[in-house]
């Protein structure tokens, strides 16, 4: 076991600190961060405003494809289901257009 690395509390001196990180794994650490907006991310906070303001939704399903999740890939799942919402709405409204026209 590596020095400085150890998750014992007993084998650290006085006063110092334990790592969060592992080892042998040092991205464990990366995403210590809290997500922006109220901690839920940008998509799904996107995807609950989206139901009052629906262009919302278009904003993160052009994130999602833009591949804004390689930022940070807790943010991919959200920005996915705003995509999906807005092909959704797109075809509802364009079923809804239909009907009213003809």
């Amino acid at each position: 076991m590596n020095e400085g690395y150890s998750t014992d509390a007993m084998n650290q001196r006085e006063g110092d600190y334990v790592p969060i990180r592992d080892a042998e794994n040092v991205q464990l650490g990366m995403f210590d961060k809290p997500l922006p907006c109220f901690g839920c991310g940008i998509g799904w906070f996107s995807l609950l405003l989206g139901f009052v303001f629906p262009l919302m939704w278009y904003f993160s399903a052009i994130l999602y494809f833009g591949k804004y999740y390689n930022k940070d890939p807790r943010e991919r799942s959200g920005l996915a289901a705003c995509a999906i919402a807005a092909v959704v709405f797109t075809i509802a409204a364009v079923i809804a257009l239909l009907v009213y026209l003809l």
